[in-house]
């Protein structure tokens, strides 16, 4: 068996969830390939793609494109819809690429390769096995209009939604979201942790003690923290620290070290791979509920805070997090702050939200997305 993961590089949560898959896949001997689908046109293209999704979340512009996808996937002819038909454009280049290589099985982790593999399915080219992978917790606009054969998605709570969306309720699988089930199901101890960062970034610590608060903007540093990091730093205690990671945004980084500069208390990275490693220095995480990194820290089980939002998908995760008491979610700064504080004081409160997370987070959904792939392909090999 061989197996071909589609992934586009809109944010690197898509990414993050196909090195995730990946990664399981190698550890049980199958061979597998992680695919960028706009890269099989050009790499320019590629980058402008990833270039326009960081412009659109920094504006109104996402939450605009978000409600007119949802308008238009609910009342047009799903085989009539501009992104439909953009995709499809490249759905031949994309058949070559699995029939020269001999993939067995198709994986998609984002939505613009499943709709030039449902256009291919439509026409009869593809006839091999072709699987969703949701990376938020909602069912995303244009998805109703496509055609594969079996849709993962995060909890089983939300089988209604992509039910009544319009996605055939025998294909949906409520699996989970695909994390890095070594790093994430994991801990490090918290001292540990700490001295393990305190080494590895240089960080002078003279003492371990104290509670340390991250602050997570997303691999492409989405939001203005400075207020957050201001209104923390006026509250938390002379031993507490705070870790701002401002993912590839190098003007957040470089605002926020200009504007704490003699702020001992506060340490400021850009894009870092350390992720899980912060995750378990830290006592209280806030970050925006993109779909990933918010999954990583229920399976990590670490107190969440949701801070404000890109409109549109990360509106309906923050929902669900907070209605299933995953997390506290609200934009306003100040409470942020004050929820963090109790969670770090109130342990009643704050073993509370841990126990839903380890009630509702999968942490063997990575395995489980393979074993339900192994499955099914053995299934249809036995009767051929």
């Amino acid at each position: 068996m061989k197996i071909l993961i589609l992934s586009c590089n809109t944010g690197e949560g898509h990414n993050s969830c196909a090195k995730a898959l990946k990664k399981a896949m190698d550890r049980r001997g199958i061979a597998c390939e992680i695919q960028d689908t706009l890269a099989l046109i050009s790499d320019t293209l590629s980058q402008r793609v990833s270039n326009a999704y960081v412009y659109s979340t920094r504006g109104s512009l996402f939450e605009m494109v978000y409600k007119l996808g949802g308008f238009v996937s609910n009342n047009t002819d799903s085989r009539q819809s501009l992104i439909y038909s953009a995709n499809k454009l490249y759905a031949e280049k994309l058949y070559n690429y699995i029939t020269d290589n001999d993939f067995n099985v198709v994986v998609c982790v984002h939505l613009f390769p499943a709709e030039a593999l449902t256009a291919l399915k439509r026409n009869t080219q593809l006839h091999i096995p072709t699987y969703f992978v949701m990376t938020d917790y909602t069912c995303i606009p244009f998805l109703p209009e496509t055609d594969l054969d079996y849709y993962v998605i995060p909890h089983e709570h939300l089988i209604e939604e992509f039910a009544e969306r319009g996605i055939p309720r025998e294909k949906i699988i409520p699996i989970g979201i695909p994390v890095d089930e070594q790093l994430f199901t994991t801990r490090q101890p918290q001292l540990r942790a700490r001295y393990m960062l305190a080494l590895q970034m240089g960080w002078d610590i003279t003492t371990a003690i104290g509670h340390w608060y991250l602050l997570m903007s997303g691999s492409m540093g989405f939001g203005n923290l400075g207020e957050l990091v201001e209104q923390l730093l006026r509250t938390i205690r002379p031993e507490d620290r705070v870790i701002c990671v401002c993912g590839r945004n190098e003007d957040m980084q470089h605002s926020l070290q200009e504007a704490f500069t003699d702020n001992q208390q506060l340490w400021v990275l850009g894009f870092t791979d350390q992720v899980s490693l912060l995750m378990d220095a830290s006592n209280v995480i806030f970050t925006k509920p993109g779909g990933i990194t918010s999954t990583e820290a229920i399976v990590k089980h670490i107190p969440l805070i949701h801070t404000t939002p890109i409109p549109g998908l990360e509106d309906r995760n923050a929902h669900f997090f907070h209605q299933h008491g995953l997390s506290y979610h609200t934009n306003d700064v100040a409470q942020q702050v004050a929820v963090a504080m109790r969670l770090c004081q109130d342990q009643a409160y704050r073993q509370q939200m841990l126990r839903q997370q380890r009630e509702h987070a999968n942490t063997r959904s990575s395995d489980d997305v393979i074993d339900l792939i192994l499955s099914e392909y053995e299934e249809e090999a036995a009767t051929q």
